[in-house]
């Protein structure tokens, strides 16, 4: 065992999969699940808002949301999202997971039954009050982001973690394609303890790391001799740099800029094409005009063609990941995904006008979803499992709390800014039929834009390590620092687990993570040292 490293992460690093496993991931993935469907739903209800509210009498067209009213209703959340990202990302280092995964899971469903309860006696105080809702509903969101890559990255063993993080990310595909199911309540049924790592190696207090652990397995773990050795207090005391200290700079600040950078650029691409492809489909003339459609036939077309868009491109996208990430790599994936991304928004965008022309607009079709399966099998996933991987046990929700913001950052420039850029370039059109929408660029020279930003985010991918097969300790370089040191003595309750366990030459802790299933939460004692 290298120097310093904990005999209860080892053997967190050597468990076999176990059923508490995917229990972590139905409950951190629930919170996704959930999430992408508050972040993507609002794309139907603005259309029919639009309708309700901003009906103008005598006009052929029906009623759209005025542009800065459609801004705002689509782009807050994602203001809330950023400031939740960073706010709860820091305060999970700060209190432990556990705690504020929850509060930001209350802060959800508060949020979201209010949203659905927006009130007003003029349109304008209707969208006023809708807007306020779901700023804090992506307040909470944006707490879901990192808080729950965390925990799932720090329970797998370092082969298959990987592949746990995307699936919990996958749960977002589930979530854009169910629309209206909200699932969130079935993380009231389970109970996670607090993760062993951030126990022991932020709160320092490997007793209590072996106990909570052992309130969930099938063996009993006594911690007969769970010390914390500093070599020297002062010298220990030193190595705990912070944030904004130059050791971080020096040993993270290139790979904090590779993964905020690379969110950043992707989340410009992505929320573009999610939030407004009902858009894109009526330019390459898939859906019809809305002025030749009644209210709830627009509705059936444009949740026809999104569920079809998910179901071929977006969620197969999500498991080609949970199924290779951990044999591929991360790098690779990303890397392949940016490229490809950038490569079918070229192809869509130099011959746009032969796509625009009638029965082309299948081709089209096909490309843009692959656009959504190389987002998913690639940066979308990806982006969202390095943070929780590189980074310090103390300063891992935070940092991908700063990755996870910069993404949204890059969701409301694509919000905003694509809603006016891709725009007819005819003023005469956009004021006819958009009801005082200024000219834009158009949708072509805008998918030459977001083709720009797939590229960038190519290039940034250079500057995050590949963490495939590696322990979190490995990867932060905390096993180098020498400052934690447990001797941890087990109990074993399930002997003939311990007898395979012992057969193979697992040192006993290790025995104890080879019967992984789940009994209950237990919170840190409140007389635990520290």
């Amino acid at each position: 065992m290298a120097a310093g490293e904990l005999q209860v992460l080892s053997a967190l690093d050597a468990a076999k999969t176990q059923w508490y496993h995917f229990t972590a991931i139905v409950v951190a993935g629930m919170g996704f699940f959930t999430d992408a469907y508050d972040l993507f739903c609002i794309s139907l209800v603005t259309k029919l808002l639009g309708r309700i509210y901003y009906r103008v009498e005598g006009s052929p067209a029906p009623g759209t949301l005025p542009p800065h009213v459609s801004a705002a209703v689509n782009g807050v959340a994602f203001v809330g999202t950023l400031s939740g990202q960073l706010f709860f990302g820091w305060l999970g280092d700060k209190l432990g997971r556990k705690k504020v995964y929850g509060m930001t899971l209350m802060l959800m469903v508060l949020c979201s039954v209010a949203s659905g309860l927006s009130f007003g006696h003029t349109p304008a105080s209707v969208m006023a009050t809708l807007c306020f809702f779901r700023f804090w509903l992506g307040f909470g969101i944006g707490g879901d982001y990192p808080l729950s890559a965390t925990i799932m990255s720090e329970y797998p063993n370092k082969k298959t973690r990987g592949a746990f993080i995307a699936a919990v990310f996958a749960m977002q595909g589930f979530g854009i394609m169910a629309g209206g199911l909200v699932a969130i309540v079935v993380s009231g049924a389970f109970k996670m303890p607090e993760t062993a790592r951030y126990t022991a190696l932020v709160v320092k207090n490997a007793k209590q790391a072996a106990a909570d652990m052992s309130k969930v397995l099938q063996v009993e773990l006594s911690a007969e001799d769970a010390a914390i050795r500093d070599d020297g207090g002062s010298k220990a005391t030193s190595r705990a740099f912070g944030l904004f200290s130059g050791e971080f700079l020096r040993r993270h600040g290139l790979h904090l800029l590779g993964t905020s950078a690379t969110w950043f650029l992707l989340d410009i691409a992505f929320y573009s094409q999610n939030l407004f492809q009902k858009d894109i489909f009526s330019a390459v003339g898939w859906i019809p005009k809305a002025a030749t459609m009644g209210a709830l036939e627009e509705l059936f077309r444009i949740a026809r063609a999104q569920t079809l868009i998910a179901l071929c491109g977006t969620v197969p996208g999500y498991w080609f990941t949970v199924a290779l990430i951990d044999v591929v790599g991360r790098f690779k994936i990303q890397v392949a995904g940016f490229a490809m991304m950038t490569l079918f928004m070229l192809g869509l965008a130099v011959p746009y006008h032969h796509w625009t022309t009638p029965g082309n607009h299948v081709g089209f079709i096909v490309m843009y979803g692959f656009t959504f399966f190389f987002a998913n099998f690639g940066p979308n996933s990806t982006t969202f499992i390095v943070p929780a991987e590189i980074f310090p046990a103390r300063l891992r929700s935070t940092c991908h709390g700063v990755s996870a913001a910069s993404g949204k950052l890059g969701a409301i420039v694509g919000s905003f800014g694509f809603l006016y850029l891709a725009q007819s370039r005819d003023p005469a059109k956009t004021e006819v039929t958009e009801h005082g929408y200024p000219a834009g660029i158009g949708v072509r020279n805008s998918l030459f834009l977001l083709a720009g930003c797939n590229l960038l985010g190519l290039l940034f991918t250079f500057l995050v390590p590949e963490s495939k097969g590696k322990s979190l300790e490995e990867m932060s370089g905390e096993n180098d620092d020498g400052a934690v040191e447990a001797r941890v003595g087990v109990g074993v309750a399930n002997h003939h687990h311990s007898a395979s366990a012992c057969m193979h030459g697992c040192t006993p802790v290790v025995s104890l993570f080879l019967t992984f299933d789940v009994v209950e939460v237990v919170e840190p004692s409140s007389s635990s040292s520290v």
